[in-house]
């Protein structure tokens, strides 16, 4: 899922093996926004040698015509060119297979950048508020998706694997949004403005506010989600704990009877199994407040 130091947020929509290497490549992504472009690709190596061939052959099939028309003086200066031509195709080195390999990298993470471009968001293109509240939405996801509850079935693990994500993305999309239009209105701001410009710009500061309560309102919603999840997880813990004293009862009883210790206790120990019938309906009720939760964050 997310993790809390997701860099990169993309849309669930995205192939997964786009996706995957757009999260890898943060800082050559931020190097695309900038404007940079991988340099063009090298002529394919096997066109490059046959084109290196065709000229070697001809060169020396025209030297061998001067040979036999004994045009001695302009074969010896073709042939000394076709030896040198040859000298270098040999001795110029290949391009590092490293680089190659960096290369080709490079150009794929460039054409998955501008294949979905607006599919993805950075971190960089949130300000801090927004930083904010997009932790705060890791966070709730994070606690959802790595709780026991989830992994053994007790929630519903398929609708969490699809809304999950599209919660994530809605959120950081809005986001990134917010984040643009509240910098240009702060530039816009900064520069000094006339009362006429300032009665037209409070209506548009209050639509950045509104957005950012409804986005918060949104996180606030998955938070709500995840706090249902962690009571569950609580006591599924502890209904856990619970099973596996109460399994051990009768040894302690076992123990009380052998050394003849005070046969009051015994109610004590045969309390567990109640607290453990306590503790399962906690459970039942936990996990139906959290279904509860989840289907109010999908409205």
């Amino acid at each position: 899922m997310s993790g809390l130091q997701a860099k990169v947020v993309v849309d669930p929509a995205v192939p997964d093996q786009a996706a995957e290497l757009l999260r890898q490549h943060r800082k050559l992504l931020l190097r695309v926004r900038g404007g940079w472009a991988p340099p063009r690709r090298r002529a394919n190596r096997t066109y490059k040698v046959i084109i290196k061939v065709v000229a070697w052959s001809s060169l020396a099939v025209a030297a061998l015509a001067l040979f036999r028309a004994y045009a001695y003086g302009a074969f010896a200066f073709l042939w000394v060119g076709v030896l040198s031509f040859l000298l270098v195709c040999l001795v110029k080195p290949e391009r590092d297979p490293e680089a190659e390999k960096q290369l080709d990298a490079e150009l794929g993470v460039y054409e998955c950048a501008r294949q979905y471009q607006g599919r993805f968001v950075l971190r960089e293109d949130l300000d801090e508020a927004a930083r904010a509240l997009m932790l705060r939405t890791h966070c709730a996801i994070d606690a959802v998706t790595e709780s026991r509850v989830n992994a053994e079935g007790l929630l519903d693990g398929a609708r969490n694997a699809i809304m999950l994500p599209a919660q994530e993305w809605e959120i950081a999309r809005l986001l990134a949004k917010l984040s643009g239009l509240r910098a240009e209105h702060r530039e816009i701001m900064s520069e000094g403005v006339t009362p006429e410009v300032l009665a037209v710009s409070e209506p548009l500061a209050r639509v950045l506010e509104d957005s950012e309560r409804a986005v918060t309102e949104r996180v606030k919603a998955l938070e709500r989600y995840a706090g249902h999840v962690r009571d569950a997880e609580r006591a599924y813990r502890a209904h856990s704990q619970i099973e596996r004293l109460t399994a051990k009862l009768p040894r302690y009883e076992e123990l009380l009877t052998e050394s003849g210790a005070d046969s009051q206790a015994v109610p004590e120990l045969t309390e567990l199994a109640n607290d453990a019938g306590r503790l399962e309906q906690a459970l039942r009720d936990s996990v139906s407040s959290a279904h509860e939760a989840f289907r109010h964050l999908k409205r």
